[in-house]
């Protein structure tokens, strides 16, 4: 598509990544046990009700909050959404019967 002409260069660039330090870095803030901690309860969960909407174990969720370990990756950045959005950004979202092909209503 480039080749022909189709394409204009700042897509061709996007799209390959040739230009990776211009690209916007998601940010993502360090946390502690009691950033977490105080994430769950601010949401009213227990660990293993906060454990299962993330999709960790609560062994894991524990050591998170006792800084037995740190966050890091995904769980890092699905802790930082929480943070600023709120746990409705993991809990709700759009549902979809296994049966229907239909695009998701919101």
């Amino acid at each position: 598509m480039y080749r022909l002409g189709r394409m204009t260069d700042a897509t061709y660039r996007l799209i390959t990544m040739r230009e990776p330090d211009k690209l916007p870095m998601p940010l993502t803030d360090p946390m502690c046990g009691a950033d977490i901690r105080a994430l769950r309860q601010k949401a009213h969960l227990s660990q293993a009700a906060f454990a299962r909407y993330l999709n960790l174990t609560v062994g894991y969720v524990s050591r998170l909050e006792r800084d037995g370990q740190r966050p890091s990756g995904p769980v890092l950045v699905l802790l930082n959404v929480i943070k600023r959005q709120g746990i409705e950004a993991v809990v709700h979202g759009p549902r979809v019967s296994r049966l229907d092909n239909s695009p998701p209503t919101a």
